[in-house]
């Protein structure tokens, strides 16, 4: 199952966690947080982007194995998180 991306292909077989998140700012510090928590604090923190994450880290790994797909709006993140979710469905 290979995803043609904006980046790459991405080997979808080989995913071990698949996850939005929204990069934010705060007080300097740029942290990846769900988006959940995002909307909880729309307003105190800023918004740099929104991100799908690709993790391909074994579990126990040091070593950070992933791809990030950037988006500068959330339609567009979900828009790709639907495409992809074709390629899990029976």
């Amino acid at each position: 199952m290979i995803y043609k991306s904006s980046v790459g292909d991405i080997d979808l077989s080989k995913i071990i966690r698949l996850y939005p998140a929204a990069v934010i700012d705060m007080y300097g510090e740029v942290a990846e947080m769900s988006l959940e928590w995002m909307e909880m604090n729309e307003g105190k923190v800023k918004l740099v982007n929104y991100v799908l994450v690709f993790d391909f880290t074994p579990h126990g790994s040091d070593e950070k194995e992933r791809t990030v797909l950037n988006f500068d709006t959330k339609e567009e993140l979900y828009e790709i998180m639907t495409e992809v979710s074709q390629f899990f469905q029976d």
